[in-house]
């Protein structure tokens, strides 16, 4: 496990006159949600929240990981955590119809936690998010990447696929991740 710290952004602005507690610059954006028109700015959506980032495909051996990533959310939501799907056809296996892959997601293994569009994750090509977190702690190698973060932009953990979202390693991460470990 890799244990690195992303550099603070300073003050992030939301309205005139309101100023947010400070932000990573690597959640410093806004991305659309799979099938969605909706964008979720992460800064703003998830301040003060622990967040478990997963890259995600529709048609890979680690995909019934969404059951356990769903079970994390419902059991640590209400303690500060976000878990926050990334779907990426890095690897050739995601759908190439976005409300196909939204429906592995939402419709087969019921994900209720936030999903966005497919793009990259590792690479020039990654996205803002995933860039970030791969200089600071490795791009992934493969489909279902977990990257523990604290409320603050720790990154407590960075678990390869193989990691199931149940183990007691991962569990350990996001304890410690979670904004009441941080006080």
């Amino acid at each position: 496990m890799k244990t690195a710290f992303l550099p603070v952004a300073g003050f992030v602005t939301l309205l005139p006159g309101i100023v947010s507690a400070s932000c990573p610059d690597f959640l410093n954006h806004s991305m659309r949600q799979l099938a969605s028109t909706e964008s979720i700015q992460f800064c703003e959506a998830y301040e003060g929240k622990a967040l478990l980032i997963v890259n995600t495909a529709s048609y890979c051996g680690y995909t019934p990981q969404f059951e356990g990533l769903e079970a994390v959310h419902q059991k640590y939501q209400n303690d500060g955590l976000v878990v926050l799907g990334f779907s990426s056809d890095d690897f050739f296996q995601e759908d190439n119809d976005e409300g196909d892959a939204a429906e592995v997601c939402f419709e087969k293994y019921e994900v209720s936690f936030p999903v966005l569009a497919t793009s990259a994750v590792r690479g020039n090509d990654a996205n803002p998010v995933f860039k970030g977190l791969g200089e600071a702690a490795g791009y992934p190698r493969w489909n279902f990447n977990k990257y523990v973060v604290s409320s603050d932009g720790e990154i407590v953990g960075h678990f390869s696929s193989g990691v199931k979202p149940d183990s007691e390693e991962l569990q350990t991460a996001i304890r410690a991740a979670l904004p009441s470990a941080q006080s």
